[in-house]
C-alpha cells in the first residue's frame, strides 16, 4: 500500500500503518533482501566471503556498528550503502526538527501538537535519502556540534528564560533521529567527546547546559576508525568501545583479480578516453600488482596502509599519459604502453607514507621501483623464468635476443613516438616476436607490442639488459654497451 497519499495521524492509524525502529527496518530488509537472493551491498567487491557476512550478522543483532580498518578499504562506502535497507519512506510530525514518529513522538513540539491536534496532526514523509548523517570526527568537534546547546537567538525571539528548554539547538545526532549516523575516523574524536556519546548509545539520554532531557533517539550509529589513529592521534576510551555491539575488520583486496574490479568500477573515465584509448589486460594487471608491492615493501609504512584509491589515479593517469601523446601527436587513438607507466609516478607518490629508508631513495625513486618489481613478479608468470646463473653451451629462451642486442647499438622509445613508430621499433626485434609465438601463442594482436616491451624490462630487470631513461624516453642495450656508457 502507498501511505505517502495519507496527510494526518488518524489516516495514517487507520491505515493500519505499523511504525518499526531503524534498527527493525534494516533487519527486516535484509532479511526480505536475503531471502529474495538480492546484492545487499552493491558495488563492494571482495568482502563477499568476510566482510559483508559480518556486517549482515550485525545489522541481524541491531547492533552499532564500528567498521576498522585502513584507508581506502570502503568502510564508509559500506556505511552509505546501508541506506538502501531503509524503508522508503517513514512518516513524522510535520515541521519536526528531530524528525518524530507521530505513534513514539519525543520532542515538546511534536508531543504538544499531537496532544493539540490529536488526529489532526499533520504528517510528512521522510524519504531513505535524507535519514543519512555524517560527521568526519577532528579535533575541533564539540559537544554542541554533536548533541546541542543553548540559543540565545531563540531564547530572546521567543523571549524565554533559559530554564526554559525550548530554548535548546539540536545538535546532529538528535537531528538524526530515526537515521543512519555515521562518526567517519572515531579515534580523532576528543576523548571527553567520546564520553558525551556513552548515554545517547545505551539509554538515549542527552544532556545539554543542565538540561538533563529524556530523548530515547531512535539511531543506528555506524563509527569507522583507522588503526593506525589508536597510536599517532587518539584512541577509542574503553567504555565506549564496550557499547558498540559489533567491531568489523576491512581488508584490502586479495587478488589483483578482484583489485582490477574495483578500479575499472571507480576510474570514472571520460567517454573520448574509453573509446580512443586501447588497455591492454596486461597492462590492468601490473597496475594492480603496484599496490600489492608497495603493501609488501620496505621503504612504505605499511601499517598507515595503501589505499586501493593509488590505482585509481594511477589507472587515471596512466590513460592521461596515453591520450596527451596521442593528441600532440594528431592521432585519434593508441594505445597504452609499458613505458606510460612512468606517467603513474604522481598517482604513486602522493599516496604512499615512507619510511625513512623510503625518503632516502626518494619518493619518485620508490615509486619507479614499484612499478619495476610489479613487472619482475608478473613476469614469470607469462615467460620462462630467468636464472641467474646460466649453464655454458646451454640453449635458453631469450638467447636469440641477448644476440640481437649485442649485434646492435639497441633501441630508442621515445615518450612521444607516433603508435607508427614505436610497432616499428619493437618489430626491428624479431626474436621477441618469436618468444611471444612460442609462450604466449594466444596473444592477441593488438596486445603484441606492449607484450614486446614488457619483454624488454624483464629482461632488464634480470640484469640481461640495460635501460636507461634518457631526456625522452627511455633506451635499451647489451650489457656491455650499458657498462661502456656508464664508463665514458
Amino acid at each position: 500500500m502507498d501511505y505517502t497519499k495519507i496527510k494526518t495521524f488518524g489516516e495514517l492509524k487507520n491505515a493500519g500503518y505499523t511504525p518499526k525502529t531503524i534498527k527493525e527496518e534494516l533487519r527486516h530488509n535484509l532479511i526480505t533482501k536475503i531471502q529474495k537472493g538480492q546484492t545487499v551491498f552493491e558495488g563492494v567487491h571482495g568482502y563477499e566471503e568476510t566482510v559483508i557476512p559480518e556486517l549482515e550478522r550485525a545489522i541481524l543483532s541491531k547492533h552499532n556498528i564500528n567498521l576498522l580498518g585502513l584507508r581506502g578499504q570502503a568502510k564508509t562506502r559500506l556505511a552509505r550503502l546501508m541506506v538502501n535497507l531503509l524503508d522508503e519512506y517513514v512518516p513524522m510530525v510535520e515541521g519536526s526538527e528531530i524528525n518524530d514518529d507521530p505513534f513514539s513522538p519525543i520532542s515538546r513540539y511534536a508531543v504538544e501538537l499531537l496532544r493539540e491536534k490529536a488526529d489532526e496532526t499533520p504528517i510528512s514523509w521522510l524519504h531513505r535519502s535524507e535519514r543519512f548523517a555524517e560527521k568526519l570526527a577532528t579535533p575541533d568537534v564539540t559537544v554542541a556540534d554533536l548533541i546541542g546547546d543553548v540559543d540565545p537567538i531563540k531564547a530572546a525571539n521567543l523571549r524565554l528564560s533559559y530554564a526554559d528548554d525550548r530554548v535548546i539547538h539540536f545538535g546532529m545526532i538528535p537531528r538524526a533521529n530515526r537515521s543512519i549516523f555515521v562518526i567517519n575516523e572515531l579515534p580523532d574524536l576528543q576523548a571527553r567527546i567520546q564520553v558525551a556519546l556513552f548515554n545517547i548509545l545505551q539509554e538515549g539520554d542527552i544532556q545539554i547546559r543542565g538540561f538533563k532531557l529524556r530523548l530515547p533517539l531512535d539511531v543506528q550509529f555506524v563509527f569507522t576508525a583507522n588503526p593506525e589513529d589508536y597510536t599517532n592521534r587518539g584512541s577509542i576510551v574503553t567504555p565506549l568501545k564496550d557499547r558498540i555491539g559489533s567491531q568489523i575488520l576491512t581488508h584490502y583486496p586479495t587478488s589483483v583479480a578482484v583489485a582490477k574490479t574495483i578500479t575499472a568500477q571507480e576510474v570514472g573515465l571520460e567517454t573520448g578516453q574509453k573509446e580512443q584509448i586501447y588497455v591492454p589486460e596486461l597492462a590492468r594487471e601490473i597496475l594492480e600488482q603496484i599496490s600489492f608491492e608497495a603493501r609488501e615493501s620496505e621503504y612504505i609504512d605499511v601499517k598507515s596502509g595503501v589505499s586501493a584509491r593509488m590505482s585509481i589515479t594511477a589507472f587515471q593517469n596512466l590513460l592521461s599519459t596515453a591520450e596527451l601523446r596521442m593528441l600532440r601527436n594528431g592521432e585519434t587513438s593508441t594505445a597504452v604502453r609499458l613505458s606510460d607507466f612512468m606517467g603513474i609516478v604522481p598517482a604513486i607518490t602522493g599516496k604512499v607514507e615512507l619510511l625513512y629508508e623510503g625518503e632516502q631513495e626518494g619518493a619518485a625513486a620508490v615509486a619507479i621501483q614499484l612499478i619495476e618489481n610489479a613487472v619482475k613478479t608478473i613476469f614469470p608468470t607469462l615467460f620462462p623464468k630467468i636464472e641467474k646463473l646460466e649453464k655454458e653451451n646451454e640453449q635458453y629462451p631469450y638467447d636469440d635476443i641477448m644476440r640481437w642486442f649485442l649485434s646492435s647499438d639497441g633501441i630508442e622509445l621515445l615518450d612521444e613516438l607516433t603508435s607508427m613508430d614505436y610497432q616499428r621499433t619493437l618489430e626491428q626485434i624479431e626474436p621477441i616476436g618469436a618468444l611471444i609465438q612460442q609462450y604466449q601463442p594466444e596473444t592477441k594482436q593488438e596486445d603484441i607490442y606492449f607484450l614486446s616491451e614488457f619483454v624488454l624490462w624483464g629482461l632488464t630487470l634480470h640484469n640481461k639488459l640495460s635501460k636507461y631513461r634518457v631526456d625522452k624516453g627511455l633506451q635499451f642495450q647489451d650489457n656491455f654497451q650499458g657498462y661502456l656508457r656508464n664508463n665514458l
